[in-house]
């Protein structure tokens, strides 16, 4: 019986001394606990008091005590036992400056600022470069401890990193060349009043956007949107660190215009070149693309009209497309340049020469990057838009002709140029199609969702 009664003597004295310890060693945590259970406690009491109607008769007195804050230097003291990191992201702009760079960061470090003036690889990555993607990993005293470029090459299938990154006291830099990571995105939007003004709205960058209008060229006139009309798109991402850096290759989409639902994908045979295809197979590739520039509008028709420069009326051949100079200007077709280089009043022009005798011209152009009897594929650059020969202003003059009579270039979409999918591929085609159904479903369902 003795050794029982000392074990439990045992057994509370070490319970008591755990208690002692804790409370020593969480004396402010355990306090807030108990203040804690005791306002709970209150609360429960009040609320069971005020059930009773004699309550309200007791008397009250209010009571007012001065509480003085802790200082500033304090509370900043407190907060320094604490490390946390701050991120930020940005773009580089032509105009930046070391200073102005850090300082839509947050960063407010001197020495940060003094490093990237000074290093010659820093300016060469950060500045007079537009769109660049930079990151910055900085302290909560706002001092730079990382910061992060990421750009594509031209010509390249990767990436390049450049970092700056804090060493005791000091900085140094480096650059990484990487593999982009591709992966594939989904979206949707609805027209309220343009393509383009829906797709900015929906997050869908450009040049996704020009494929749309591209691929269904043939099917929707996208000068007649309707507002409602709503479209759905799987497109290629590429991404670096877990940022996009540019998009690829629209994968499949739907596009519902006018009450008709018009359905696309891209698809490839082993050996043979990729299109786009409607879910029954059939070729959507068209002999021509609707348009030479991407990102443009329609400044002048096919019709008869003033000379800007010759004050008189007669028949304007072709369209004009009003772009910025040096905007990229692309073949329309396949074929094999027929002439490039500067003829009177269309100065630096090139003619494409295509199938049936027919040809295209894209005309005042501020460089031309093809030469005489090169083979072109659709969409490749011949050279940029400027304002050479009569223009009055840097746009694109484009011709579309038949036998060498010039024909109405709106017109060109509308011819086919490919071949349905063959008895072999159809297997493969149609799991590929059933997928992409399945997705472009969920991303209407999300727009659909949004409307409610």
């Amino acid at each position: 019986m003795s050794k029982l009664i000392n074990g439990i003597l045992a057994a509370e004295e070490l319970v008591a001394s755990r208690v002692v310890s804790t409370f020593r060693s969480y004396p402010r945590q355990i306090s807030a606990a108990i203040a804690g259970l005791l306002l709970c406690a209150g609360g429960g009491a009040f609320a069971v008091a005020s059930l009773d109607q004699g309550v309200a008769q007791l008397p009250v007195q209010q009571v007012f005590e001065s509480v003085t804050p802790l200082s500033l230097d304090a509370q900043s003291s407190e907060l320094d036992q604490f490390s946390f990191t701050l991120f930020r992201t940005d773009a580089t702009r032509a105009s930046d400056t070391a200073d102005a760079l850090l300082g839509r960061l947050g960063v407010s470090d001197p020495a940060a600022a003094a490093f990237i003036r000074g290093s010659v690889d820093a300016r060469q990555a950060l500045f007079n470069r537009v769109g660049r993607t930079v990151s910055a990993e900085l302290g909560h005293d706002q001092r730079l401890n990382k910061l992060l470029a990421r750009w594509i090459p031209d010509g390249d299938g990767g990436f390049r990193r450049f970092v700056v990154e804090r060493q005791g006291e000091g900085f140094w830099s480096r650059f990484e060349p990487e593999t982009l990571d591709a992966g594939s995105r989904l979206a949707s939007g609805v027209v309220r009043s343009s393509l383009f003004a829906a797709t900015d709205a929906a997050g869908i960058p450009d040049a996704v956007a020009s494929q749309l209008a591209d691929i269904f060229a043939g099917d929707v006139d996208f000068r007649q949107l309707r507002k409602g009309d709503r479209f759905a798109v799987l497109y290629e991402s590429f991404e670096a660190d877990g940022q996009t850096l540019r998009s690829g290759r629209v994968l499949a989409a739907e596009f519902e215009s006018n009450g008709r639902t018009h359905q696309a994908m891209w698809y490839q045979e082993p050996g043979q070149k990729g299109g786009y295809y409607r879910p029954n197979g059939d070729s959507l590739r068209k002999a021509y693309l609707s348009s030479p520039v991407e990102f443009t509008r329609v400044s002048s028709g096919f019709a008869m009209r003033t000379h800007p420069i010759l004050n008189t009326w007669r028949q304007h051949n072709g369209i004009d497309f009003a772009a910025p100079s040096g905007t990229p200007v692309r073949t329309v077709g396949d074929g094999v340049v027929d002439f490039a280089g500067t003829q009177n009043g269309y100065g630096n022009i090139v003619i494409v020469t295509h199938r049936n005798q027919q040809q295209t011209a894209y005309a005042h152009l501020s460089r031309i990057d093809v030469r005489p009897g090169q083979s072109v594929e659709q969409g490749q650059t011949l050279g940029a838009v400027g304002a050479t020969g009569w223009a009055t202003g840097p746009h694109l003059h484009f011709e579309f002709r038949i036998d060498g009579q010039p024909h109405d270039p709106s017109t060109i979409a509308q011819q086919g140029g490919g071949v349905p999918i063959t008895a072999a591929a159809r297997p493969a085609f149609d799991k590929l199609a059933s997928a992409n159904r399945q997705e472009l479903a969920a991303a209407f369902s999300v727009v659909q969702a949004n409307a409610n």
